[in-house]
């Protein structure tokens, strides 16, 4: 059955991304989601790395939701990593929404934010036990590079970086 528009009924909604500050409640529940998600993989917090809202505050960084039908269903971040470099921080999107291009789209987003503030480079720590994140990077041009930032000396730390 087709719509009168000539979609078909199963056509995935627009993606919407907004730009919102880290401390903003939307932002806040989808980070509680992801750090649920990461200590569902690898136990305790899920993430104990120092973050701080103000660090996610243009021009040094953004924080950027996606919605689907309305709905807050991923979100991504960028913090400064010197001065051309950008750290891609609290990738998520909800079970929900997973195979529908979320996570391409926040990360386009946040590859295209830290650009136009003038960073050369985005940076990532990712986990060995997130064989869907580490397949989205390298598919989408990120290459394994040494291990740095919090997690730096632990077991199963994988780092990846592309130029942008």
């Amino acid at each position: 059955m087709r719509p009168r528009d000539g979609r078909t009924l199963d056509t995935v909604s627009e993606i919407e991304i907004r730009r919102v500050r880290f401390d903003a409640p939307v932002a806040q529940q989808l980070i509680r989601a992801t750090l649920a998600d990461l200590a569902a993989r690898y136990g305790g917090t899920g993430d104990d790395t120092p973050v701080a809202p103000s660090e996610f505050e243009p021009p040094d960084g953004a924080f950027l939701v996606a919605y689907l039908a309305g709905e807050p269903v991923g979100c991504g971040g960028w913090r400064s990593h010197g001065d051309d470099t950008a750290e891609l921080k609290r990738m998520y999107t909800a079970p929900e929404a997973r195979g529908r291009g979320v996570a391409r789209t926040v990360l386009a987003a946040v590859e295209r934010s830290a650009r136009e503030q003038g960073r050369k480079r985005m940076v990532l720590e990712c986990g060995d036990k997130q064989p869907e994140a580490i397949a989205m990077y390298a598919s989408a041009g990120y290459d394994r590079i040494p291990n740095f930032g919090f997690y730096k000396d632990a077991e199963g730390c994988v780092s990846f970086g592309r130029t942008l």
